[in-house]
């Protein structure tokens, strides 16, 4: 059975004070609202995580994630976090490939492969991400865009190591744009995305893949983007920002 997840992408928010009140609200509603079916997973700057766990320990309903780790075990990259740290202070998860990553820093999806490779070495949950522009999807190539994102960064991995990764589609069109892609176009690429992966694998193997969606999913439209087929769960951007919006959005599985 898929898991259900939400995972809250801070991105560059929230100081050390701020982020710990709110990361404080969002364990208190999780554990008062949610269900033990439903993952929920904060992937805050690295500046609050080690806190973050200590914080959470306990407490399954929610997990801690990273949003980027460097493709090198360690060495001379000022500035760069290893996934052996990330591992070290209990973070679970780490997102690969996400849309601005790919846009200001010019990560390939060779680089993403790499990430993926030091991540699952460390026991760390990939959340890669995949999606098309808005010129590629004018153009009609986001079909092919999105078959070469997934090829070229994880169908290297045996079918034992690709069952340990999420999936996330991020149309980049509707990220911070308030533009959300409608259920039936959302449904469609998912279900194009577990297509692909049952032909390189198996549909077991694709059945057992949660796959998010990851373009403006608030509160509003939760209910309906989630009860596609495809749809397991969502990358949240600003919405998990405030607290109440990111739990009502994971309450949307209830």
């Amino acid at each position: 059975m898929r898991k259900k997840i939400v995972a809250g992408n801070w991105k560059m928010n929230k100081n050390f004070s701020d982020g710990l009140a709110l990361f404080s609200e969002v364990i208190n509603m999780a554990n008062d609202e949610l269900h033990n079916s439903q993952q929920v997973i904060v992937c805050s700057p690295y500046l609050h995580l080690h806190s973050l766990v200590q914080l959470n320990k306990g407490n399954t309903k929610v997990a801690l994630g990273a949003q980027n780790c460097h493709q090198a075990e360690s060495g001379a990259f000022t500035g760069e976090i290893s996934a052996d740290m990330l591992a070290s202070a209990g973070v679970q998860y780490v997102i690969i490939g996400h849309s601005e990553r790919r846009q200001y820093f010019a990560e390939s999806n060779a680089t993403c492969a790499e990430k993926i490779n030091i991540a699952l070495k460390h026991h760390l949950t990939p959340i890669y991400c995949i999606g098309e522009t808005l010129q590629e999807r004018e153009a009609g190539t986001h079909f092919d865009i999105i078959k070469t994102q997934l090829a070229q960064a994880t169908y290297h991995l045996s079918a034992q190591d690709f069952v340990k990764l999420v999936i996330a589609y991020e149309p980049v069109w509707a990220i911070g744009t308030g533009v959300t892609a409608s259920s039936a176009q959302a449904q469609e690429i998912h279900a194009f995305i577990r297509e692909q992966i049952a032909w390189q694998y198996t549909v077991a193997v694709a059945d057992e893949i949660s796959i998010l969606y990851g373009g403006s999913c608030n509160p509003k439209n939760a209910d309906e983007l989630f009860a596609q087929a495809d749809i397991d769960g969502g990358l949240i951007g600003g919405a998990s920002l405030k607290s109440r919006d990111f739990i009502d959005i994971a309450k949307a599985f209830n």
